[in-house]
């Protein structure tokens, strides 16, 4: 198996985008760290999801925008499986509002998970690709933070925000033999979407050219590329996941 011996951490990875990236690079052969806040038996669902097929997974639980607790599951990731090979920045949240109405609670939420959370896992995790020259780091972006939207004003800040890291980072650590790079998903079918009246998904759909939402495999698949050997070439580039709804 392609990922066979290597060590992934897929920071919100007890559900959606993150439960499918978890399980597709198990089936590949990584060894699985499913990070989670708050879902703990989601998390273990998706742990003996991956076992079934045997392969190997762990929880950990740490809220990413706290620099403590992310330097503890990257120890935990090393003490338990030796190295940390691939980064999956996938924990997100969404406080959506009017920027009028929007509360400084609210948009410091986002920012600091959505945001300063992917910044505090590349820096810890990058410590010890550094010192295995290698690293593939994949943050989860989205269209919203190329093309703005009315009421996440929070929500694309903070995406726009990790392509410019994505970006960064990725000319930090070419010579380190780490790979950066993003996907912008764009309305995948998902808990977030699925709570949407009928009437707002249906004019969701219209701006898609492909005629439907994605799947979290849809992106899932994507950001496997980009960690496996096929992509070697490729580091500080943005894929838009989105049935193309933004050329």
């Amino acid at each position: 198996m392609l990922l066979e011996g290597k060590v992934a951490i897929i920071t919100g990875g007890s559900r959606g985008i993150g439960k499918a990236t978890a399980i597709k690079l198990a089936n590949l052969g990584a060894k699985i760290i499913v990070n989670y806040t708050n879902r703990l038996e989601a998390a273990n669902e998706v742990v003996n999801i991956i076992k079934d097929n045997n392969g190997e997974a762990i929880t950990v639980k740490a809220d990413v925008s706290n620099i403590s607790e992310v330097k503890d599951m990257m120890k935990f990731a090393v003490d338990t499986y030796g190295s940390i090979d691939i980064l999956v920045n996938n924990a997100g949240v969404t406080k959506d509002t009017l920027i009028l109405r929007m509360n400084e609670e609210d948009w410091d939420k986002v920012i600091n998970t959505n945001l300063k959370g992917a910044f505090n896992c590349i820096k810890e995790a990058s410590r010890y690709m550094i010192k295995n020259k290698y690293g593939k780091i994949v943050n989860v972006s989205s269209v919203i933070g190329v093309i703005g939207n009315i009421g996440q004003a929070n929500y694309a800040a903070s995406k726009a925000g990790i392509i410019g890291l994505t970006k960064s980072a990725a000319k930090e650590f070419a010579s380190r033999g780490i790979n950066v790079n993003a996907v912008a998903p764009g309305f995948i079918d998902t808990e977030m979407t699925q709570v949407l009246k009928d009437e707002i998904r249906n004019e969701m759909l219209k701006a898609i050219p492909l005629g439907r939402f994605g799947t979290p495999e849809d992106v899932s698949d994507v950001i496997a590329f980009l960690v496996l050997p096929y992509s070697d070439y490729i580091t500080g580039q943005v894929i838009h996941i989105d049935g193309g709804m933004v050329m």
